[in-house]
């Protein structure tokens, strides 16, 4: 079994996470890795932009949601995510009906019993058949039918129904996006060693407890997937036993200064951060433990710091670096040319 150090690991992952560029449009990038975390609507049109081909803008990852070809919905972890319509069906088809479950007490609390569900779910979707609607679309079309959405209730419905496959939300309206009905997708029942392949490849290498924690699928039923993945390898990495698709590439020199937007899929790709970031850059990366993933700069793949453009009266102002780690003359200067050049917004 090959033994990868820590610097050629992570150069390995930054290619496989597609920082090196690639030549993909913005649905390939997001089918490539089955899916991208996305509670932050703006740090995941982002993060699947700076992973397209080059000169794709964030207009281009919205216009793929106008479009059908990108959802957003909660397939995994009780969170959102982007993903396609297709990976959408298939996660569902493995995790909706546990996650159905773990909310029951809390629809319970919520006094949301299945007859009140039920009526939601016609109104919405009898909405929906007319247009998009917004979230507060959605509230008012319960409110108005005597369906209290106060205290969560009305999150918590969307939530229910678009975990039952209903609904999802797709195309933008300015900057915001709006829920449709779902089509009906079978499907494919025997598809899970391909999706594990994809999961795995977008983000080599990682260890088997990350795809676990990733899909939310038991090791029990990972581990037979793995086993028919073809060109599965097993890695060491610093003492761990890691997974990567195919033969690592011959190692690569320094990869230089990356930015990437809040919440990437470069920390939340993974159970186990750190291979790429320490305690200090942890606790500047979620300042207070408070589950916020602000932007971060990587040195060579590690973390070293956080970065924002602070939006003054609609305009940008002087950026702000937050740097756990010192950095030589040169690599300050490409951080600063990075944030320079930043074309997302």
């Amino acid at each position: 079994m090959q033994h990868l150090a820590g610097p050629q690991a992570r150069r390995l992952r930054r290619q496989s996470q597609l920082l090196d560029g690639s030549t993909l449009t913005p649905t390939e990038v997001v089918d490539r890795a089955v899916a991208f975390q996305g509670q932050d609507l703006r740090a995941v049109l982002r993060a699947i932009a700076i992973r397209s081909a080059p000169g794709t803008t964030v207009a281009d990852v919205v216009a793929a949601f106008d479009e059908g070809r990108l959802v957003r919905s909660w397939p995994l972890r009780g969170t959102l995510f982007a993903t396609t319509p297709e990976h959408l069906a298939f996660l569902l088809s493995h995790t909706g009906e546990r996650m159905h479950r773990s909310m029951i007490k809390r629809r319970g609390d919520l006094g949301l019993d299945d007859a009140v569900i039920e009526r939601a779910r016609g109104l919405l979707l009898a909405a929906l058949a007319e247009r998009p609607q917004s979230r507060a679309d959605a509230m008012t079309v319960w409110q108005a039918a005597g369906i209290d959405t106060s205290a969560g209730r009305g999150y918590h419905l969307i939530v229910h129904l678009a975990l039952a496959g209903l609904i999802h939300w797709g195309p933008f309206d300015g900057e915001e996006q709006l829920l449709v009905a779902t089509n009906a997708r079978q499907p494919v029942t025997d598809a899970l060693p391909e999706v594990v392949r994809s999961v795995i490849l977008a983000r080599a290498p990682m260890s088997e407890a990350d795809l676990a924690w990733w899909t939310k699928l038991p090791l029990g039923v990972l581990r037979p997937a793995l086993a028919e993945v073809p060109d599965l390898e097993r890695v060491v990495v610093e003492g761990a036993e890691m997974l990567m698709i195919g033969h690592p590439a011959e190692e690569s020199g320094p990869a230089g200064v990356d930015l990437l937007p809040g919440f990437d899929e470069w920390i939340l790709g993974y159970a186990d951060r750190s291979l790429v970031a320490d305690e200090a850059a942890m606790t500047t990366m979620i300042p207070g433990g408070n589950g916020i993933f602000r932007p971060v700069v990587l040195a060579d793949g590690v973390v070293v710091g956080t970065w924002r453009v602070p939006i003054v009266r609609g305009k940008p102002t002087e950026p702000v670096l937050d740097l756990v780690r010192d950095l030589s003359p040169r690599d300050r200067r490409a951080v600063a040319a990075a944030i320079d050049a930043w074309p997302h917004g």
